[in-house]
Parts: structure tokens; sequence; C-alpha cells
């Protein structure tokens, strides 16, 4: 086993760290990595060539990428504090999806343009709804996992 860092910390093998780095979290993180790029490129690119059309359309598919982002970085950590993180973020995440989904149905006018939560994320084959279920329950799992001494949690 290694002895340590140039900072005086131990070397922990990566198989040995706790976070959803394993398993079906890897997936998850993946998944949280993609969106995050994908919705900051969609909201950069809308910003940048034409904010005027669609302000609170791109300003909120900006927000997602941000919470996508959040949530990876949460997830990836793992521990009580990535979890926390991961919990806050996905949550934000389907509070986001179910509002702006239900309005982008109920007030056109105010989403000319979609953005990554509109109809419940339909231009992304509505995983935005379902991702935010998925990571919800793996984080509970998580938690059980960690409370029973599951060194992995």
């Amino acid at each position: 086993m290694p002895e340590g860092s140039p900072f005086g910390e131990p070397v922990v093998p990566r198989e040995d760290r706790a976070g959803g780095t394993h398993g079906p979290g890897r997936v998850l993180v993946a998944i949280y990595g993609t969106f995050a790029l994908a919705a900051g490129a969609r909201a950069a690119v809308q910003i940048i060539t034409r904010f005027d059309e669609a302000p609170v359309a791109y300003l909120l598919s900006a927000l997602a990428a941000v919470v996508y982002l959040v949530a990876t970085i949460g997830l990836a950590r793992g521990g009580p504090g990535g979890r926390r993180t991961a919990l806050v973020a996905i949550t934000v995440e389907l509070v986001g999806v179910l509002a702006v989904g239900t309005l982008s149905l109920t007030d056109r006018a105010a989403f000319p343009d979609a953005t990554v939560w509109s109809v419940y994320g339909r231009g992304y084959g509505f995983i935005p709804l379902v991702l935010p279920v998925i990571g919800l329950l793996f984080l509970r799992q998580q938690a059980a996992d960690a409370e029973d001494g599951d060194p992995a949690a």
C-alpha cells in the first residue's frame, strides 16, 4: 500500500474509496456529467446568439446545467457530504422539471423556445423527468448502506 501523498495524506486505492464512482453510481455520474455538458453548451450558445428571443428559457437551461454539475460533483464525491450535496441538487432538479414542465404546457407564451426541462424533458427523451427519481432512489440506497456500515456507501 502506498505510504501517502506529497501532502502527508494517505493514498487510498481507487477501489477502496467511498462514493458514487462504482457500479450504478458510476453510471449516474456519467449521465449527470453528460447532461451538465449538454445543457451548459446549449445554454451558452443560446445566450450568446439569441438571448433576446427567449431569455427565461435560456437562463433556465443554464440553471439546469449548474444543477446537473452540482449533482455530478456530489455523486462523484460520495460520503455524507457528497450525498447531501447531490440530494439538494437532485431535489432542485426534480422540482425544476415538474415546475418548468407544467408551466411550459400551461403558459406557452412564457417559453417561446424550449429548455432542457420543457414539457418534462421531452426534447431529451424525458430523461430529465426520470433521472432525478433514479438519483433520489440511488441516494436513499446509499444512505441505507451507510447506516448498515457498508464501507462502499
